[in-house]
């Protein structure tokens, strides 16, 4: 594990394998990456968000579990795209397939079922404040 996290900060070890491919493909490699990055950034706010802004749930220390979910997510987001990004460079650098990845659907349907959960608490506050 250690070793994969050093291969991220050391560009030299990214170049030493395989021939420099055309600029291209490492430059949408890298719109990737920061698309991925911004996705984590977003759920890092929204964590944040809902910390200071959700007003109490009906159920109790739910605006906490929400929060810690989606900082937790974004965190995770964040460390999947540069190991994402630098698994694909290395793949274009040495001409092989690109590494496939279930995390898009991971993620998706984690944020699908982020949302049927909020929108239990917001109906179940909306019966229960009447």
């Amino acid at each position: 594990m250690w070793e994969t996290v050093r291969r991220w900060f050391d560009p030299r070890e990214l170049r030493s394998v395989g021939s420099t491919p055309d600029y291209r493909f490492s430059l949408a490699n890298e719109r990737t990456f920061l698309a991925w990055l911004r996705t984590g950034l977003a759920l890092v706010a929204g964590g944040l968000a809902a910390a200071q802004f959700l007003p109490p749930l009906p159920l109790a220390h739910l605006r906490e579990a929400i929060a810690v979910a989606l900082l937790l997510l974004g965190g995770t987001v964040a460390v999947r795209a540069v190991d994402h990004w630098a698994r694909t460079e290395r793949a274009i650098r040495l001409g092989e397939e690109l590494p496939a990845s279930r995390f898009p659907a991971v993620l998706a349907l984690a944020v699908g079922l982020g949302a049927v959960l909020l929108v239990i608490a917001v109906l179940a506050r909306a019966v229960g404040g009447r």
